[in-house]
């Protein structure tokens, strides 16, 4: 009997240090996961091309896209569901890609009847700030990187609707390219700006927000599908001890208690069937 208990006793010890570990393991799959308004930045050498192999490499967000709060004629009919993000800085520049599904390529707008199909990236003027989503607020403005087919790139600042002044100096350059019915846009400017311009200075995240005009649609001006606020992850996260080295030491931790209780009761059966 004392042989039997002594191995139920064993093999419990041994299954809670298999959880242990397997606990352990799971732990950088937790650490790995974001907040959903996250877009994660990379780094790249460079990525003006929105078809470089770099874009690879640089983490994606998906954000979702609705219609604008608008007054516009038939606002709410919009036709691009989401948009994919990413965000990659090489230490002087940052470059952001923006990609979304469009079945039509809408890059004539000479009639006025024909719209183009056009992207905007939107962040706070000052990037400590929060301004209004549409088009920020007469105090809290906002710069606009606005790219639209058949080759427009332009530079905005806003502070409210209807108030859109473009830069005399655009800093802001755009390439696109157009794969299997996909848009692909990539937007480059230096990264420390100022004078109205998103400074991207690495000491805090930036917040960022995504705007699609479907021109076959009808879409243009304020009858445009766009996302909430998100925020590029540009600055140097959370104080103190990253939550991965918490994390691991905390298993760590258990795994050590565990092998100590496990060795104790090893010695205890052995002295009982000695």
């Amino acid at each position: 009997m004392r042989e039997r208990s002594a191995d139920r006793a064993w093999l419990t010890v041994v299954a809670v240090v298999a959880l242990a570990v397997a606990g352990a393991a799971v732990v950088p799959a937790l650490t790995d996961a974001r907040p959903a308004n996250e877009v994660p930045v990379g780094e790249v050498d460079a990525a003006a091309d929105p078809t470089a192999e770099s874009w690879s490499a640089v983490p994606s967000a998906d954000l979702a896209l609705a219609s604008a709060p608008s007054g516009v004629p038939q606002a709410s009919n919009v036709s691009a569901e989401r948009a994919r993000v990413r965000a990659a800085t090489n230490g002087s520049h940052v470059f952001v890609r923006v990609s979304w599904d469009d079945p039509t390529a809408d890059r004539n707008a000479a009639s006025p009847r024909r719209f183009a199909d056009a992207v905007a990236v939107q962040f706070p003027a000052n990037a400590s700030a929060h301004p209004p989503i549409a088009m920020g607020g007469p105090e809290n403005r906002v710069n606009v990187w606005y790219w639209r087919a058949g080759g427009s790139t332009e530079e905005l600042l806003a502070g409210g609707a209807g108030s859109t002044t473009p830069f005399a100096d655009r800093a802001v350059d755009a390439a696109a390219a157009r794969e299997n019915g996909t848009w692909h846009v990539t937007f480059v400017r230096e990264a420390g700006l100022d004078g109205n311009r998103t400074a991207f200075a690495g000491d805090r995240d930036v917040d960022v927000a995504v705007a699609v005009w479907n021109g076959s649609n009808g879409e243009r001006a304020g009858r445009k599908a766009v996302s909430e606020w998100h925020y590029l992850a540009t600055g140097p996260g959370p104080q103190g001890p990253p939550y991965e080295t918490i994390l691991w030491t905390v298993a760590g931790l258990a795994i050590l208690f565990v092998t100590l209780v496990t060795v104790e009761g090893v010695r205890r059966t052995r002295g009982e069937r000695a």
